[in-house]
């Protein structure tokens, strides 16, 4: 009856060690499991109260050559190749410690992180997963850089990239993930990639001490003095090589022939990480760069706080997990006031049901005889009911049991409900049942608006 997906931590807590991209430090990293609801959250352990920052959107900082979160002062970078792999195992909650101001690099890609979390293994929890659940399409664009990504309706999480470079050597690719589950075969193991033409600019800027052929792309794509290529390389501590054609100067082949377009995917996951839900969309990005995936991500965290709860999913094909006559066996409603006609999803703390709005209800003749209107307190009768079922879904034999609304609170009307609408009913559960006593908060949507919504307390009463 429960088809809802729980949230996940890791099993156990694991430890990688490596040097930073830019600082050159030998960093040590441990990822430990962590409770529901608790999202990302990286911990500080190098400086005094080992301060955390959340993993979040808006607390990103900079953008240039990796994500950089900061809060109160304190900043870690890098964090996107980390976070991409947490985020394609379906990991909800993770407390990452780490002890300098930069995640390592290891050897540029996820490779490392994603085969220490299938060696640890994942955990549920007994709450269910929240996704954000894209309804329509969403876009961020920026003019000057040509980047854009787009997002679309879909049951899951897809996405496609599209790279687009001034350069002989790497012009134009693309990349695709269809499924997360694809992520550790397809794009874990590829790496970042750096032009030969920007190092110099990157060690003006007092970046990349950590650099090296192991741990990113290096692409030569306009030709130098064999003198400038060793000054380059004496910068960087690393032993010259004669080079005299241009393509990839790796110590290591590439894993993927389009391994620069998959770690912009890679890149795109990390970030989207930040959004701090599970999402199901279908992301293309087209030329993009951390700057516009924290715009994309801002853009997904603003659309969460403006609205509380999501509407429900509703497809009218689906097979019930309660039809009417169901219902009827559970709750001594009947016409007029049975207000549920179906239950279309019901999990341990949550509850949706669908009440279709006809214009034949009995009520319409006088509410209003020219402009028939849904009563509010049926919109909140409906709800209740709703929750009726909730909480006799909790019990065994719940035909046994009757449910008694003690109180309603914090109710609220948005707009009408008029003939032809399908109420979206959906109440949850605000703390656990305690002594017969159950405290739920209910919504009532209208395809994507929220109409109204109340909070309710009920009694659980065994029938005589």
């Amino acid at each position: 009856m429960n088809n809802m997906q729980k949230q996940l931590t890791l099993s156990n807590k694991f430890s990688l060690q490596g040097k930073g991209l830019h600082t050159g430090l030998d960093i040590n990293i441990t990822f430990n499991p962590a409770p529901d609801n608790h999202g990302y959250k990286i911990k500080r352990t190098d400086l005094e109260n080992t301060p955390i920052i959340e993993a979040l959107a808006e607390n990103v900082t900079n953008t240039q050559r990796g994500t950089v979160i900061s809060k109160n002062n304190i900043s870690v970078s890098t964090i996107e190749h980390a976070l991409a792999a947490l985020y394609a195992f379906g990991i909800d909650n993770c407390l990452i410690e780490v002890d300098a101001p930069e995640f390592p690099i290891l050897d540029g890609s996820s490779k490392q992180y994603a085969d220490a979390i299938q060696m640890v293994g994942l955990t549920e929890g007994s709450t269910n997963k929240d996704y954000y659940i894209v309804k329509h399409k969403m876009e961020v664009k920026d003019e000057a850089t040509g980047s854009s990504i787009i997002i679309l309706p879909d049951d899951k999480f897809s996405a496609n990239t599209l790279i687009s470079f001034n350069s002989p050597v790497l012009s134009n690719q693309y990349a695709t993930l269809n499924d997360l589950n694809e992520f550790p075969a397809q794009i874990a193991a590829s790496r970042t990639f750096v032009f030969v033409r920007e190092i110099e600019t990157l060690i003006s800027n007092n970046l990349i001490k950590g650099g090296d052929l192991d741990n990113a792309i290096v692409i030569y794509d306009q030709e130098m003095p064999q003198d400038e290529l060793k000054t380059l390389a004496t910068k960087m501590n690393l032993p010259p090589k004669d080079i005299h054609s241009l393509g990839y100067i790796n110590n290591t082949p590439l894993v993927f022939d389009n391994e620069p377009a998959r770690h912009k995917l890679l890149d795109l996951i990390g970030d989207i990480a930040l959004i701090g839900k599970p999402l199901k969309g279908r992301i293309i990005a087209t030329r993009p760069g951390h700057k516009i995936n924290n715009q994309f991500a801002r853009m997904i965290r603003k659309a969460i706080k403006q609205n509380e709860i999501q509407p429900p999913t509703y497809d009218p094909n689906a097979a019930p997990i309660m039809d009417v006559n169901r219902i009827k066996e559970l709750l001594p409603h009947r016409y007029p006031f049975l207000l549920v006609d179906k239950i279309i999803e019901l999990g341990e703390n949550s509850i949706t049901g669908i009440k279709n709005i006809s214009v034949n209800e009995p009520f319409f003749p006088g509410h209003f005889p020219q402009e028939p209107v849904l009563p509010g307190v049926l919109q909140v009768e409906a709800m209740a009911q709703t929750g009726g079922l909730l909480v006799l879904n909790s019990v065994d034999e719940p035909e046994r049991y009757s449910t008694y609304f003690m109180k309603i609170d914090q109710v609220k009307f948005r707009q009408k409900v008029v003939p032809g609408d399908t109420l979206l009913l959906h109440v949850k559960f605000i703390s656990p049942i305690r002594r017969g006593i159950a405290t739920m908060k209910g919504y009532v949507f209208v395809g994507d608006k929220l109409v109204s919504e109340a909070e309710f307390m009920a009694q659980i009463i065994k029938n005589k």
